[in-house]
């Protein structure tokens, strides 16, 4: 808390307050909230741990499951730290075609040229198309069609 309190009523009100605020976080499925009252700030979040997952690549239906069983046995490191990683360049959302509907720029096993398209980030309001910094074959795709991604987020691996 950024203030003590003067009195005895005072740090009991302040831990009411408190209470009052994760109550709300559970009810409402919030993971931070934070309120300033008369000089009081209050920050309440909750640790919330994500399972990190690698969906499965850009296959007809009858296709993905083993395609994600292979690359899920091929040892489990950090997409980020692969060699053939390629980083977002920029915060956005990923789309794998041009439009809706469209064939996807790349699948799992199209080979790619240096600069050839990968895929588009949107990011305000803008469609960016993402070269391959390599001449290779794509082995993964790391984000899903339409998914929000980071700076540095690796995108696809390309071997």
């Amino acid at each position: 808390m950024a203030r003590q309190p003067a009195d005895k009523s005072s740090k009991t009100d302040d831990s009411a307050l408190i209470r009052e605020l994760a109550l709300l976080l559970d009810e409402t499925s919030l993971t931070e909230i934070e309120i300033e009252r008369a000089g009081l700030r209050v920050r309440v979040a909750r640790n919330v741990s994500v399972a990190a997952s690698v969906p499965a690549a850009y296959l007809p239906a009858a296709a993905a499951a083993p395609a994600a069983v292979g690359t899920a046995a091929s040892g489990g490191t950090d997409p980020a730290k692969h060699p053939g990683a390629v980083p977002s360049p920029m915060v956005g959302t990923a789309y794998w075609s041009p439009e809706p509907g469209a064939k996807p720029f790349v699948e799992v096993g199209t080979k790619v040229s240096a600069g050839q398209t990968l895929l588009i980030i949107e990011a305000m309001k803008t469609m960016n198309q993402i070269p391959s910094p390599r001449a290779g074959t794509v082995t993964q795709i790391l984000v899903e069609d339409g998914q929000p991604v980071e700076f540095g987020e690796p995108l696809m691996i390309i071997e």
